[in-house]
């Protein structure tokens, strides 16, 4: 047993700041290995209750529920769940506040955005409860896969902050250091960059890696190619991206350890991820529901978030059923998936070559309110097409463009085109960031 004082440490710190994390890690590993008719009654009256708390305080919703019977007599009738029509982020962006609860400012909310994956980014409102429920299960499936909190571990991330400000806040690194916690800021991914992370892995020998699959394949293509030695870590976690399975053994063979597949989005946190045995991804029913329709559409209702709750939301990602899975009326509801069909980010490159990530530049798109879509393509070195379904703001779209070539080169051109629609490949994915140079 490796020696670890920081979790005790750590429990101790959420402890005297009233988090409740640690209460919920303790509800969730009583929960987590119910049967699955056990389960299924524990996420009802979760979703219940959601429900009636969206009813009674959910513009939204209360006319919705109205119209559909979903609600008797002041209690929720989950017979006709089927009948609430599917959130869109067109009907986000229409409702507005209509959204929100009625008691969102008393319950410490914060903004945030979609993730952009289907070039739609839309505002969100989310608060404490849900990004306790979210950071518990982090901890929680991280010590499933074999990593202890405040055992050591990477993070090949991206960071805005690092790129504009040029570091990462007192408080960020402060955060780390108690965590155990080396933070590697992928957006700037060069050779030089690669041999300063696989140095810095030898050197820290981490436990786990929490990283962005696109900047864990380049690196994998480096290692591979000039054989490089590095320290095998014990455990890989894959995001914000698919892991197929050409990539999954490239990962595997240059890192000589598993790599786990985890799904999540901005929109309800982390959903699923499998577990040591590498399988199905495993739904962490006590925080969201999932819904699979019959065209392979994922549809997340978020069980935690009462500021702004999401209901039958279709996120815009494709699903591939897996084998837990339950009926409510005409609807499926699954514990495990097989894999999640998402969308790609990758990286671009920069007026030197070097790879920068492509997510920097989707993340300057958000919070604008003049943009309804997007597609942003790199035609050449120094050319970068904005796709845009919109109006233009010219102050903003200069915020952007300085970040841009603050980011990618001075000599970048910017090329704005605003287009009344931008249409899905004959295959019927939607890709939001393209690269054309090989």
């Amino acid at each position: 047993m490796r020696i670890n004082w920081r979790k005790p440490v750590i429990y101790l710190i959420l402890y005297l700041s009233g988090s409740k994390i640690p209460e919920i890690i303790k509800e969730i590993k009583r929960v987590a290995n119910f049967s699955i008719e056990d389960k299924e009654r524990y996420q009802k009256e979760k979703l219940k209750k959601i429900l009636l708390h969206a009813y009674n305080n959910v513009p939204y919703y209360r006319d919705v529920f109205i119209k559909e019977g979903i609600i008797e007599n002041n209690q929720i009738n989950l017979n006709n769940f089927n009948r609430i029509p599917l959130l869109t982020k067109k009907i986000i962006r229409e409702q507005g506040s209509n959204l929100y609860s009625h008691d969102y400012k008393s319950r410490k909310y914060y903004e945030n955005t979609s993730g952009g994956s289907t070039g739609e980014p839309i505002k969100l409102i989310q608060d404490r409860v849900y990004e306790e429920w979210n950071n518990a299960t982090k901890i929680y499936f991280n010590e499933l896969l074999g990593k202890r909190l405040g055992e050591k571990e990477i993070k090949l991330w991206g960071s805005d902050r690092d790129i504009i400000k040029g570091n990462l806040t007192l408080k960020d690194r402060a955060i780390n250091f108690l965590y155990n916690r080396q933070f590697f800021n992928s957006y700037n991914f060069s050779k030089s960059d690669i041999r300063n992370l696989i140095q810095l892995n030898n050197r820290f020998q981490p436990v786990s890696y929490w990283a962005y699959i696109d900047s864990l394949l380049e690196c994998s293509k480096y290692i591979v190619k000039n054989n490089s030695y590095i320290v095998p870590p014990e455990i890989i976690v894959s995001t914000i991206g698919p892991l197929d399975n050409e990539s999954k053994n490239l990962i595997e063979s240059a890192f000589k350890t598993k790599v786990h597949n985890q799904y999540g989005s901005r929109e309800a946190g982390v959903l699923a991820c499998q577990d040591s045995g590498q399988n199905e991804l495993n739904v962490f029913f006590w925080k969201d529901l999932l819904e699979i329709s019959a065209d392979g559409k994922l549809l997340i209702t978020s069980l935690n978030n009462y500021s702004m709750p999401l209901i039958r939301y279709e996120i815009g990602d494709v699903a591939l059923p897996g084998n837990k899975y339950y009926g409510l009326c005409d609807s499926t509801i699954f514990f495990s998936i097989e894999n999640v069909i998402g969308r790609t980010l990758g990286y671009f490159k920069s007026e030197n070559g070097e790879l920068k990530h492509s997510h920097f530049i989707v993340q300057q798109l958000f919070f604008r309110d003049w943009i309804t879509k997007f597609q942003i393509v790199q035609h050449s070195i120094d050319l970068i097409e904005m796709k845009i379904v919109g109006s233009k703001n010219e102050k903003e779209m200069s915020e952007v463009e300085k970040l841009v070539k603050n980011f990618l080169g001075d000599s970048i051109t910017i090329d704005w085109n605003f287009v009344d629609a931008i249409e899905p490949t004959p295959s019927g994915k939607y890709i939001y960031t393209v690269c054309e140079i090989n």
